[in-house]
């Protein structure tokens, strides 16, 4: 137990280091807002650009492996939407939004982290895969179940197209494009260029985790407790089970496999979550609110699901 605990207190430390500093007034919001960006459109992409290039396709772009996390993504947003619609009385719009938050998960700023401390740097490769898949996977499912849930919506081809250009005009989707590319030509990449990256490559991660620290003392638990309760459970115990089972006795993984695919999926709802909610204004209260406690429960869920997996 305490070697869990030395693998999640630094993530902790800088989560909660961003969090207090920014509550009180140490540093602003704009500057969080900076770091931000700098991690997402700087840092990050490098990470992500460094580590495909170099990354062995063939051993990791696995089918099963892929459908081990994202079929276990697609039942939780099931049960998230049509949860939301029975037991809560939500309409169809407000459901898919509450459903979206339990299927996009935290895996670039705490996830890879995460995985990173607990397995070594070699544990990433298989991570990236799934991290590259995500967004495009999440949004695809999201946007085409909003556009059938909600009629009065813009229509669903030009939703589609918006959706697509804002997917291939973002800088970390150009990043995992570019780093396909490079790996599978084995296109030489210059020296210079290598050593820059793998410098913004190491800030990655630290930026990221304290700047997420400082944006979600903007969050608040409003007066949906009992669906933030539901969101957080589907997404940080339901999620992983199904994972785990599909890793492990359905499809068979290799050990290392099975473990990039349950931590990951173990972890809390992602920002994206309250930034769909938004996008469509509806449920932003239950998404906001998960996005919050669910990093905060996300300690315990990762200490359990790490003891369960044996590090």
């Amino acid at each position: 137990m305490f070697h869990i605990i030395e693998i999640l207190l630094p993530v902790v430390c800088l989560i909660g280091t961003g969090y207090v500093l920014t509550q009180r007034s140490l540093i602003s919001s704009d500057h969080v807002d900076g770091l931000m960006w700098f991690a997402q459109s700087v840092a990050i992409p490098c990470l992500l650009f460094v580590a495909i290039s170099r990354v062995e396709i063939e051993r990791v772009l696995q089918p099963e492996f892929l459908a081990s996390f994202y079929l276990a993504s697609t039942v939780t947003f099931l049960l998230g939407t049509f949860g939301a619609r029975i037991f809560f009385g939500r309409s169809g719009g407000e459901s898919v939004s509450i459903g979206f938050v339990t299927l996009y998960s935290n895996n670039v700023l705490v996830g890879l982290p995460i995985l990173d401390r607990a397995y070594g740097a070699e544990s990433l490769a298989s991570g990236f895969v799934i991290v590259s898949l995500h967004a495009p996977f999440c949004y695809c499912i999201g946007i085409v179940a909003m556009e059938v849930a909600c009629a009065n919506g813009r229509g669903f081809t030009a939703t589609a197209l918006t959706a697509t250009k804002t997917m291939f005009s973002n800088v970390l989707t150009l990043a995992i494009v570019f780093g396909f590319l490079v790996n599978v030509t084995e296109t030489p990449v210059p020296a210079f260029f290598t050593a820059a990256t793998e410098l913004f490559a190491q800030s990655a991660l630290p930026v990221a985790l304290f700047s997420l620290g400082g944006v979600l003392v903007r969050f608040h638990l409003k007066d949906s407790l009992r669906e933030t309760v539901t969101v957080c459970f589907l997404k940080l115990v339901i999620h992983p089970g199904i994972a785990y089972v599909l890793a492990t006795r359905v499809f068979e993984l290799d050990p290392a496999f099975t473990r990039a695919v349950v931590v990951l999926a173990a972890m809390a709802p992602g920002v994206n979550g309250y930034v769909f909610a938004t996008m469509y204004n509806r449920a932003r209260n239950t998404a906001a609110s998960a996005v919050l406690a669910g990093t905060a429960l996300s300690v315990l869920s990762a200490s359990f699901w790490l003891a369960f997996l044996g590090v």
